[in-house]
């Protein structure tokens, strides 16, 4: 059940053009294998209702659908902006573990990776799954804020200075269109849902 938040500053690091992806309603999924904070070994999502923060020094083009890729442009190791931009928060609805490739493969329509992607994750630590995320995004009015030098670097989780206020926020998606999606993509990767203790 949805909580009412009214501000937060948890936040999840993902590729810029994944974020835009999620915001625009082009997909609903994110594809995770390392930076999960793990804690006596299993695998927790640190905040299920996060904000998106969009990065952009990791991001490569050839690891995306063509029509992502031409988005991104290389940044140099170590760059960063010196504002972000925060235009979204997300609840993660559902964490699938799938080691199948045969599965993932047919997953291949709902997200913005390519067939590389893919196989190089899969192959990245064989004996961990992959994690299959999928969150419900609403928009929020957009903001600038200051980057700290504390937000870089390779995690996937960070609280932010300051919490962003989640008053006037839009479902990007209708409930309908949602449950939807979720319901395909759960048939596709079977009785697998791992709930984790939040």
């Amino acid at each position: 059940m949805l909580m009412e938040l009214t501000t937060t500053f948890h936040a999840l690091k993902e590729w810029a053009v994944a974020v835009n992806a999620l915001e625009d309603g082009k997909t609903i999924m994110l594809l995770r294998k390392g930076g999960i904070h793990e804690r006596n070994g299993h695998f927790q999502v640190a905040q299920k209702q996060i904000l998106l923060y969009p990065t952009c020094e990791h991001q490569q083009a050839f690891m995306l659908k063509a029509e992502y890729a031409n988005s991104v442009y290389p940044v140099t190791s170590g760059w960063h902006p010196e504002t972000v931009r925060i235009g979204s928060w997300a609840e993660i609805t559902d964490i699938l573990p799938v080691s199948d490739e045969s599965i993932v493969n047919t997953l291949l329509p709902f997200h913005i990776w390519n067939e590389h992607f893919i196989s190089d994750r899969l192959k990245w630590k064989p004996r961990q799954p992959l994690y299959i995320l999928l969150l419900r995004t609403y928009q929020l009015p957009e903001q600038e804020i200051p980057y700290h030098a504390k937000y870089g670097g390779c995690k996937s989780w960070i609280d932010l200075d300051q919490p962003i206020h989640l008053q006037g926020a839009k479902p990007v998606l209708s409930d309908f269109a949602y449950t939807q999606l979720v319901e395909t993509i759960r048939k596709i990767v079977g009785d697998k849902l791992y709930a984790p203790s939040f």
